[in-house]
């Protein structure tokens, strides 16, 4: 029996993508063990996960912070891995995950680390002279990684619930923020996209954020009917239950958009500053529902953290709350 150690301890949506490779690649392998290093806050994101892949949390901001924490990373784990059989698939490729990586290989054992295409990216985003082309997505990049260890990683996933709940009245979930400004629509405009679909019969609108984002999604949820605010209100869990049972899911390109990519609820999704292009879309997601302004300048930033040049976001302004009800409607209605 192998054990193979995976390694990815950043953001939400990141963790997110991984899931549909490490179920497949596990559930191929039964006789494997695949242990997961990621962050304690993405726990229950793993549901119904294969009896053979286990997750263990590192704690970057406390006992596994910096070279010593790493050092006692490694400690810990020499007591739960048989360091015998034991390969390392690093699907994060920074320096944290390149010191534990180090000390597998001076001790012989097999480490494939992701390509994360970063030339090819860079020639993305640049203001000049742009190479506009489909990257390889960051699935298919995990993908690499198990296949330069042996795996078979074709996928076999399908989500995380076997089912969605039959019910009468369509529901429509909105997640209107991200984590950076390039990604996230002008909230006065998704306002305005709120207010045309609270004039819809027979519609349900579930506002999805942080419990500090609530503040706003509950002002909007006393301003206009049948709208519901569950920001920060729920754990992990829970929000990925409810998005099971959502028709259709409006997101930024955000955490949110891999969430319900999960749990097989259509989204409409909106991009500013970033690109479906630089490969992380949501996983089995239609490209006919991606919402995005055909602007020369288009992508300038990989993760939407750069400021815009132009200083007027025109790639998030330009996109009108028209089109995007149009767009909803098109899909449930």
């Amino acid at each position: 029996m192998a054990t193979t150690l995976v390694i990815r301890l950043s953001s939400l949506g990141d963790i997110a993508i991984t899931i549909p490779v490490l179920y497949s690649v596990a559930k191929k392998y039964p006789n494997d063990r695949f242990l997961l290093l990621t962050k304690n806050a993405w726990q229950s994101l793993f549901v119904d996960k294969p009896p053979n892949l286990s997750v263990f949390s590192v704690y970057t901001n406390g006992r596994h912070k910096g070279i010593k924490g790493i050092i006692r990373l490694l400690r810990e784990l020499s007591v739960i891995i048989p360091t015998k059989e034991i390969k390392v698939a690093d699907l994060h490729g920074v320096i944290r995950s390149f010191l534990i990586d180090f000390y597998f290989r001076l001790r012989g054992k097999p480490v494939a680390v992701i390509e994360k295409g970063r030339k090819e990216k860079q020639k993305l985003v640049r203001q000049r002279h742009k190479i506009m082309r489909q990257l390889k997505t960051s699935l298919d990049r995990y993908r690499d990684v198990f296949e330069k260890l042996g795996y078979d990683s074709s996928l076999c996933f399908t989500g995380l619930f076997s089912e969605k709940p039959k019910k009468e009245q369509i529901q429509i979930g909105i997640a209107p923020f991200a984590k950076h400004k390039g990604k996230t629509y002008p909230l006065e405009q998704m306002e305005e996209v709120v207010c045309r679909l609270s004039e819809l019969p027979d519609i349900e609108i579930i506002f999805f954020g942080s419990k500090e984002e609530g503040k706003l999604l509950e002002c909007w949820e006393k301003k206009y009917r049948n709208t519901k605010s569950v920001a920060g209100q729920m754990t992990l869990q829970e929000e990925l239950h409810l998005m099971n049972q959502i028709d259709l899911m409006v997101t930024m390109d955000s955490a949110n958009m891999h969430l319900a990519s999960l749990v097989n609820t259509p989204v409409i999704s909106i991009w500013g500053a970033t690109h479906p292009y630089a490969g992380f879309y949501g996983f089995n997601q239609s490209e006919s529902n991606i919402i995005q302004a055909d602007l020369s300048c288009r992508p300038c930033s990989i993760f939407g953290n750069k400021p815009c040049y132009r200083n007027d976001y025109a790639c998030l302004k330009q996109i009108t709350p028209e089109m995007i009800v149009d767009k909803i409607k098109a899909v449930l209605l």
